[in-house]
């Protein structure tokens, strides 16, 4: 029982900004996204997403989570990564991979990870409208829980307006106990003259749908 909650809880903590994947940050330049959660339940997460172009071929980055369940059981990971092109853009799409380690902590215990990442995007164009579509594969292995993580993550993005853009996102987590999905729509605000953007949406487990939690978030690009 206690190797499957722990388990759970790490399928809790995930952050997925709509920036990430396979698109590096241009030399010089840096973007973060802070989000919070609440479920009907008072299950809150929160997570903060950072990225430094440190060359035109390598982004440097940091994602923090965490999350707090109903119970007022306490989990979080902190993963910092680099980011490397893989290949060169053409009209198929990007490729990028990361090369993470960090830690992860249930309670009071705190062990070590490493991460590694696939990532694939394009831009597209949809009614004369820009959109993007990405999909991100990745590893990860905790080493005090003997336990890993398999996610691939789907986002498909459009821009409704110059100032709304619409995203649908598909988590999908395989571990020892199982497989778990949620879907993620969202929209974004941008307003004019602002380098912040507004993301308000929600994450709807497939299987547990009473568990929704709803999000905001805060983009910001410098």
């Amino acid at each position: 029982m206690r190797s499957a909650f722990i388990l759970f809880l790490l399928c809790q903590l995930h952050a997925a900004p709509a920036a990430a994947g396979a698109w590096l940050r241009e030399e010089g330049t840096g973007f973060s996204a802070t989000s919070f959660g609440l479920s009907y339940f008072y299950d809150i997460s929160q997570s903060t997403y950072l990225e430094y172009g440190l060359r035109p071929d390598l982004t440097l980055g940091a994602d923090i989570s965490t999350f707090q369940s109903r119970f007022g059981f306490q989990s979080g990971a902190a993963t910092l990564f680099l980011r490397f092109p893989l290949g060169s853009p053409n009209d198929r799409g990007r490729w990028a991979y990361e090369l993470g380690a960090g830690a992860t902590w249930i309670g009071e215990e705190v062990v070590p990870h490493v991460k590694g990442s696939l990532s694939w995007g394009r831009g597209i164009t949809f009614a004369e409208r820009s959109g993007w579509l990405a999909v991100d594969a990745s590893l990860r292995w905790d080493f005090g829980l003997g336990t890993s993580q398999i996610k691939l993550d789907g986002t498909a993005g459009l821009d409704f307006t110059d100032v709304t853009a619409g995203m649908l996102q598909l988590f999908v987590t395989q571990t020892r106990s199982g497989t778990f999905a949620k879907v993620a729509p969202s929209v974004v605000f941008s307003p004019k003259q602002s380098k912040f953007r507004i993301q308000i949406g929600s994450e709807i487990p497939v299987r547990a749908p009473q568990d929704t939690m709803f999000k905001l978030g805060i983009w910001r690009s410098f």
